[in-house]
């Protein structure tokens, strides 16, 4: 009988593909969620969990993203500055200052939390706006969150 052996891709063996994203009226976890797939790599058949086999994925018009319900609100983005106490801001107050940070955030905290996930999170572009300073990678038209 014959073993059966897995496949485990090994470091630049992928080709990454390039995919352009707009995120207008797209509801926020939705896309993110789709997007932390195709920057993972587990869209391809020869995915491997300790190998950056993931895409490069722009975003463009950051700033007209959706959020269900009464997020705009209720949300709330909390961090340590080192002094006691945390700051916090809602949502609708952290997408008039950085609609760009809104998106990284939700993408960053579906990925793995190690260095691999930080290689991942820097194929990551993302825009304000409907221009990209990347075509030349030609990148594809991707419809993720519809």
């Amino acid at each position: 009988m014959a073993a059966v052996k897995t496949y485990m891709a090994k470091p630049g063996e992928v080709t990454p593909q390039w995919w352009v994203v707009d995120a207008t009226d797209k509801v926020l976890g939705r896309m993110a969620s789709e997007v932390a797939v195709r920057l993972m790599g587990k869209h391809r058949p020869t995915y491997t969990p300790h190998v950056d086999t993931g895409d490069f994925v722009i975003v463009v018009n950051a700033e007209k993203v959706r959020l269900s319900g009464r997020k705009w609100s209720q949300k709330t983005y909390t961090w340590y500055t080192g002094y006691p106490g945390l700051r916090s801001e809602t949502a609708e107050q952290r997408m008039a200052d950085h609609p760009e940070q809104v998106v990284r955030d939700a993408i960053r905290r579906m990925l793995p939390k190690n260095k691999l996930g930080r290689k991942m999170l820097s194929k990551l572009k993302i825009f304000v706006g409907p221009d990209h300073p990347h075509q030349a990678q030609q990148p594809k038209p991707a419809d993720f969150g519809a």
